[in-house]
């Protein structure tokens, strides 16, 4: 079923049974796209400390591939973390795991943590108290990369501090793993931080691993919490999220340009919300979704 192009005058019932029928379409299989990108990536960034190391490949060179490694890092999780690649109990779940832990290695965060706090952002998007990425909100480009610093540092109210915060709050099984995780993640990371250093690879530590993830973490928050939500004023199925055109293209923002296709069907692969929204947009159009200059 495709939507037609004018749906004025349908029921709420109609348009709930095609945007539901056009969501399917784009729904099941596994996306091998992604899960070559999750492993490739992780793959090709371990790679460049031997180059490095051993003078094969030049230092700054090095930088600009890691930078690209760590920006590029968290998105094959994030497909794990909502199960597209494999549901659980299904013969594939394992390699849906294995997906969302060793894409985020460059990141330096854990597939558990980010999983389960990427589940309270859909649940509660846009909410002051509960949503963990309000403090991405902001109001310009330039603030959001402001706050996407001062989030970052250590008696900060926001960013992955407020990720510890909520897990505290939740207090579950699985927050508790997650938590644990978080704690061993950064106990891990600045232990080999400080062990290079200490080693005399001070600058291969600063610019394969911990620079590269500072700038990632900035793209990461800018494009994929604060660009989709801007300006994180509603709640709601259709007004949490919405459709914007970047300036880098929807590939040089992450894939995000049509990020309230996520927001209403999760399932569908992040390769295929394009095609998605184009035949849901008469549809999201009706419903008087925030839908940019898409």
């Amino acid at each position: 079923m495709s939507a037609p192009v004018d749906v004025t005058g349908y029921s709420e019932k109609q348009l709930i049974k095609i945007e539901r029928a056009i969501a399917r379409k784009y729904m099941g299989g596994v996306p091998w796209f992604v899960v070559a990108w999750g492993l490739g990536n992780c793959v090709v960034w371990l790679a460049l400390w031997p180059l490095v190391y051993f003078d094969i490949l030049p230092l700054w060179a090095g930088f600009l591939i890691a930078t690209v490694n760590v920006t590029l890092s968290y998105l094959p999780s994030h497909e794990a973390q909502h199960s597209i690649i494999a549901r659980d109990g299904e013969p594939l779940r394992w390699l849906n795991e294995l997906v969302g832990h060793i894409s985020t290695i460059p990141l330096a965060t854990p597939y558990r943590a980010l999983r389960v706090t990427h589940m309270e952002h859909h649940t509660h998007s846009n909410d002051p108290e509960l949503d963990p990425d309000y403090s991405s909100s902001a109001k310009n480009a330039k603030q959001a990369i402001w706050k996407s610093l001062i989030n970052r540092q250590p008696r900060a109210a926001g960013g992955f501090n407020k990720y510890g915060e909520v897990l505290t709050r939740l207090d579950t099984p699985d927050a508790k793993r997650a938590l644990r995780d978080s704690i061993i993640y950064q106990l891990v990371f600045y232990s080999l931080l400080i062990g290079l250093a200490w080693s005399g690879y001070a600058l291969e530590a600063a610019l394969l691993w911990w620079l590269p993830r500072h700038i990632g973490l900035t793209y990461i928050q800018f494009f994929l919490s604060w660009a989709p939500h801007h300006p994180a004023k509603e709640t709601g199925r259709y007004r949490d999220t919405r459709a914007f055109r970047s300036r880098l293209g929807n590939i040089g923002s992450g894939g995000m340009q049509f990020h309230i296709v996520h927001h209403l069907h999760p399932r569908i692969p992040l390769t295929r919300t394009p095609a998605a929204y184009w035949e849901l947009r008469p549809i999201l159009k009706a419903r008087g979704c925030d839908l940019g200059e898409l």
